[in-house]
């Protein structure tokens, strides 16, 4: 059965990068990750022991907020986890909230009430 945890204050940046790592494999610094994942809202689940996705949310508590992933191991897709992740994230967050979709993806979001806004443009850093 699969748990869910807002707020999620145990996720650590090893069994996080594990998660990512089977799903968009790179090399990720393990220093950067544990700051990163103290600065967002982080909604996980779990499989027993096992973390098979993850949704971040980064917001000024304010007026912007934004999901800077959403993430379920390959072997889980389709069993709605990724869904159960947009309705927390939905419940929980502070604000409004933006994101980019990966092409293709666009009928999931579509279908958990998601609708299209805004074109995203990336500014790589000087």
């Amino acid at each position: 059965m699969i748990s869910y945890q807002v707020g999620d204050g145990a996720l650590t940046a090893e069994a996080f990068l594990k998660l990512v790592n089977r799903v968009w494999p790179g090399e990720y610094d393990l220093e950067r990750t544990e700051a990163a994942l103290a600065r967002t809202l982080n909604i996980t689940a779990h499989d027993g022991g096992e973390l098979v996705g993850c949704l971040r949310i980064l917001s000024d508590g304010c007026y912007f907020g934004t999901i800077t992933e959403l993430l379920v191991l390959p072997a889980y897709r389709r069993r709605g986890i990724g869904s159960q992740l947009l309705r927390l994230a939905r419940e929980n967050a502070p604000t409004l909230l933006y994101f980019g979709a990966q092409p293709g993806l666009e009928p999931f979001y579509e279908r958990n009430g998601c609708r299209r806004s805004l074109q995203s443009y990336e500014l790589p850093k000087a």
